[in-house]
Parts: structure tokens; C-alpha cells; sequence
């Protein structure tokens, strides 16, 4: 069971599907924050259906918003508290996942993650723990959470690009190299890492073309 009970989608641009991307928002945003990506993603991923649900919780704060987890120093929320989100967010994710692989007859192997701050907190603490690994994590200013656990409790290792804005204000942007440091050490051979120059807590175009590469790689568009 998943309390994810809200997604929006793209269908394919060709009508044939042989891909998808799911988007992870960022705290305090919704699905459709990242799924606007669609449209300059999918002209060049023509087959890909792009998938963007709602996190499970309503964000305090944010009327209209969502989140994966409570953020202690955001919401005042104690740090166990915030853990105890993280898994129970973690299992909501994983449960969305294989149910849409299987609703879209989908291998792992078809299916890109493609977070955005604490969405990419949630692509990378998920998509390891999954036995079969998904063709590519794409995670922008987020960080790696909990990694001393990775190296024991990873089941697989999928490719990591990694991207951050040497102008956040939100999510430092020693979070990049921490997290390439952390998947490293617990035996990623794959882990790549793009610094957006004069790039705050966001998405420019430049790294948005260097995610595009990634997916269009990873998910073997020719």
C-alpha cells in the first residue's frame, strides 16, 4: 500500500511507450512543480512517459503543498520525527514504483528517477534499496541522507548524476561532492557530478541539457 494517492502524467510523444521519468518534487511543492520539465524533456525523449506524484504528506506551512518528510529546522519538527518520515515516505515510494511498472508493463531498466531537493533525497535513499536497479538516478540540489548506512543496505546500484547550483542558499553546495563521496564509498562505479555556475535552488537550462544527455543515455535513446 502507498499513501501516494495523487499523480500527474505526460503520455508519450510518439504514442508508444517505452520509457518513463518520474519526477520527485521538493518540499512544500506538488507533481506538477516538476512535470512542466515534460515538455522540453519529451521533444527529445519521444517515447517516454513522464510521471509526477504529490508526496504523501501535507506540508505544514504551505497550504497547497506537499512533502516527503518533516524538516526539522523548516517546520520545527524533532530530528526523530524526521526519520521516521523518511522511511515511511520510502516505503510509499517504493510501493508507487512497482505498481506503476507494473500497471505500464515496465522493466526497472525503463524507468529514470528524476528528483529536485528533497525529491532527489528520496531518488537517492530509494532507488538503492530496490532489488533490480531502475536506468538512472538524476537527483538537483539534493543530498545524500544517512550514508553510513548505504554501503550495507543498498541491494543495487543504479547510474547518479548529480547537480547543484554553486549559489544554493537552501541545500549547500558541499552537499554535491559529499554525496558522490558517500555513494563511492559504498561501491557506486557510476556516479557523475555537474556544478551549475551562478545557480541558486534550482534548475537552469545548462544542467537541465546535461540531465537530458543522461536519461537519453541511460535510457537508450538512440
Amino acid at each position: 500500500m502507498t499513501r501516494i494517492l495523487q499523480s500527474d502524467r505526460v503520455a508519450p510523444r510518439s504514442g508508444e511507450l517505452r520509457s518513463a521519468v518520474v519526477f520527485l518534487h521538493g518540499y512544500g511543492a506538488n507533481g506538477a512543480d516538476l512535470l512542466s520539465l515534460a515538455d522540453p524533456l519529451g521533444e527529445h525523449l519521444p517515447d517516454t512517459l513522464f510521471v509526477a506524484p504529490d508526496a504523501p504528506e501535507r506540508c505544514a506551512g504551505v497550504p497547497f503543498g506537499f512533502q516527503w518528510f518533516p524538516i526539522p529546522w523548516i517546520d520545527g519538527s524533532a530530528e526523530d520525527e524526521s526519520r521516521q518520515g523518511l522511511w515511511r515516505a520510502a516505503g510509499d515510494l517504493d510501493a508507487f514504483l512497482t505498481a506503476l511498472m507494473i500497471e505500464e508493463d515496465l522493466l526497472p531498466e525503463q524507468v529514470a528517477l528524476f528528483g529536485f531537493s528533497q525529491g532527489s533525497m528520496m531518488a537517492l535513499h530509494v532507488a538503492p534499496r530496490r532489488e533490480d536497479p531502475v536506468a538512472a538516478v538524476v537527483a538537483f540540489s539534493g543530498r545524500l541522507l544517512e550514508p553510513e548506512l548505504l554501503g550495507d543496505e543498498a541491494l543495487s546500484r543504479p547510474p547518479v548524476l548529480l547537480l547543484h547550483g554553486d549559489r544554493d542558499d537552501v541545500v549547500p553546495a558541499a552537499a554535491l561532492p559529499e554525496a558522490a563521496r558517500g555513494l563511492e564509498e559504498a561501491g557506486w562505479s557510476e556516479v557523475y557530478a555537474h556544478v551549475m555556475r551562478g545557480t541558486a535552488h534550482g534548475i537552469d537550462p545548462e544542467g537541465l541539457g546535461v540531465a537530458l544527455a543522461f536519461l537519453r543515455d541511460r535510457l537508450g535513446v538512440a
